[in-house]
């Protein structure tokens, strides 16, 4: 469940977030929260406690894999079906220009292939604009989803990581070299199905109906624009 272009946000939603329950919390010594990171990482490590185990946590699949997760990211699916679907229609408008005009050329004067030529600019223009209008739509709404569930699943993580004696968590939502954990054993540390369970029990979002993966919440609103930017001149 990879959404490359959320990443930069959700990074800095998560470090806020989570480093501000670590500060209030109760059980977690002075200055034990982390400082703030630089936007260009996406690990988050967080100092929770007295504790003498290093835990880790896929923030991203954690979020987008719990009931709530993939309730309300199915929802945004539905939402923007439409929009998807004019865009498509856009795009095979096009493509059928661009089409016609390879197919066509040496049948067409120079006024014709000008004008078809003109069209089929115009609208690429028109289709990218929107392309780029949809998907950072899809982007902020994704974001606001993912921020909302991250505040209320940011307690569950503190108190988890507390009562189960750790000392720190870090988030393992990016690979290295984009994160600075090079390796570790997930079987042994990493606490994110324990945090999903917690969580859908607090929230009291039953499991999906249909038991399919939820679609990434990167997953882009539009076809990509038509290989061809300029029909090819003869």
């Amino acid at each position: 469940m990879k959404s490359k272009f959320l990443r930069p946000v959700l990074a800095i939603a998560v470090i806020s977030m989570i480093s501000a329950w670590a500060q209030t919390s109760s059980a977690a010594p002075a200055g034990a929260a982390s400082s703030p990171a630089s936007p260009a990482t996406s690990t988050t490590t967080m100092a929770i406690g007295a504790g003498s185990k290093i835990g880790t946590i896929n923030i991203e699949q954690a979020v987008i894999g719990s009931n709530e997760g993939q309730r309300d990211f199915e929802a945004l699916k539905k939402k923007v079906e439409p929009k998807q679907n004019e865009l498509k229609s856009q795009n095979d408008e096009l493509e059928a220009l661009q089409k016609q005009y390879q197919t066509q050329v040496d049948k067409l004067n120079d006024d014709a292939k000008a004008t078809l030529m003109k069209e089929i600019e115009t609208k690429k223009k028109s289709f990218d604009r929107a392309v780029q209008d949809a998907q950072e739509d899809y982007q902020n709404q994704s974001k606001d989803v993912f921020q909302k569930i991250l505040q209320k699943m940011a307690p569950s993580i503190i108190k988890y990581a507390q009562d189960n004696g750790f000392a720190m968590i870090v988030d393992t939502s990016n690979p290295w070299p984009q994160s600075p954990i090079l390796w570790y054993d997930g079987n042994k540390f990493d606490i994110t199905k324990a945090v999903v369970d917690v969580y859908n029990t607090q929230s009291g979002v039953p499991a999906p109906a249909v038991t399919a993966a939820p679609k990434p919440a990167g997953t882009k609103p539009a076809p990509k624009p038509p290989a061809s930017t300029t029909p090819p001149q003869k």
